[in-house]
């Protein structure tokens, strides 16, 4: 396994943002990802709007596609600030620094966990029925999300993927920030991204069609991609990779 120390991150820096929708961002994004083909990728999404940008990756490298299931802790009198995130597995990223500035007492916090620790776990159920588990053991694993704001959902995300030891974990996606991309290039063995603005503001700003993905878009793009990497690797040692 690599050790953990990031390479200088990439940013494209393309001229079409902001992007038509996240298939869209997918199509760009596996054009900056290519390089990663030989080494037998599996991408990972964050459900659910990093689904549909994995799909288009996976289709892209010939990559299987799986799930990483993560659910933002958001601050109880504001849930657009993020306190942290839980992910499957029961990695737990949270800043105390931003619980402290916002008041959240641990009951609080403890009462929050306990509700997005049973969002998590319905959501493993609803997945993985049409999606097992891929093996990312000794892989390269591509984690793909729609857009970054602050990096803890794919903090805790990454704790729960490194402990499952792979050999390399990627971080990609269509938007970060200045100030994100850099505290995670500390993180991942590497950051692509296609835009790394100063100011966010907020990631739906960077899609003309932001529509929210439903939990049923989410099943069926995954019961898809397993559907095509079995026709194309028809006759192949497939368990392997989708076990």
């Amino acid at each position: 396994m690599t050790s953990n120390v990031a390479h200088s991150p990439k940013v494209w820096g393309i001229e079409s943002a902001p992007f038509h929708d996240r298939r869209e961002a997918g199509v760009e994004l596996s054009r900056a990802l290519r390089e990663y083909t030989g080494e037998r990728p599996v991408v990972i999404a964050l459900p659910r709007g990093g689904v549909p940008v994995g799909y288009e990756i996976a289709r892209s490298l010939g990559a299987p596609l799986d799930v990483c299931i993560v659910r933002k802790l958001g601050v109880p009198t504001c849930p657009e600030v993020g306190l942290g995130a839980i992910a499957e597995g029961g990695q737990i990223e949270v800043s105390r620094d931003v619980a402290r500035a916002l008041s959240v007492s641990d009951a609080e916090l403890a009462a929050l966990i306990a509700v997005k620790r049973r969002e998590v776990e319905e959501r493993v159920r609803l997945y993985r029925r049409v999606a097992p588990q891929v093996e990312i053991a000794d892989r390269t694993v591509l984690v793909v999300d729609d857009g970054i704001a602050t990096g803890g959902t794919v903090r805790a995300a990454l704790r729960a993927l490194r402990a499952r030891e792979p050999d390399k974990i990627v971080l990609a996606t269509p938007v970060i920030p200045e100030d994100a991309l850099e505290r995670l290039s500390t993180s991942f063995d590497q950051v692509v991204c296609l835009v790394a603005p100063r100011e966010l503001h907020s990631v739906g700003l960077w899609y003309r069609d932001f529509t929210q993905v439903s939990d049923e878009e989410v099943v069926g793009l995954l019961a898809s991609a397993r559907r095509h990497w079995a026709h194309e690797h028809a006759g192949e040692e497939v368990g392997r990779d989708l076990a």
